[in-house]
C-alpha cells in the first residue's frame, strides 16, 4: 500500500509540480499577508529573494566581495 502511495504522488509531482509549487506558494504568500499584512509581506519576499540570489552565487564560488560591489550602489567604500 505505501509503495503505491508513493507512486502515485511521484506521478502526480511529475505531471503537476508548477501547479502544486504555484498553490503552495500561493498559500505562504496569502498567509504571510493576513498575519503581516502586505508591504511587511513584501519585504520578506524581497529578503528571501535576495538572500537566494546571494547564496546561489556563493555556491557558484563567486566572490563575496564582488557579489556585494554588484548589489551595493556605485561609489560605495567598504
Amino acid at each position: 500500500m505505501a509503495a503505491l502511495n508513493s507512486k502515485l504522488l511521484e506521478e502526480i509531482w511529475q505531471q503537476h509540480n508548477g501547479k502544486l509549487l504555484g498553490v503552495v506558494f500561493g498559500f505562504v504568500f496569502g498567509i504571510l499577508v493576513i498575519s503581516f499584512g502586505f508591504f511587511r509581506t513584501l519585504f520578506v519576499v524581497l529578503c528571501a529573494v535576495v538572500g537566494y540570489i546571494v547564496g546561489k552565487r556563493i555556491d557558484q564560488k563567486e566572490d563575496i566581495l564582488e557579489i556585494l560591489d554588484k548589489l551595493l550602489p556605485p561609489g560605495y567604500n567598504r
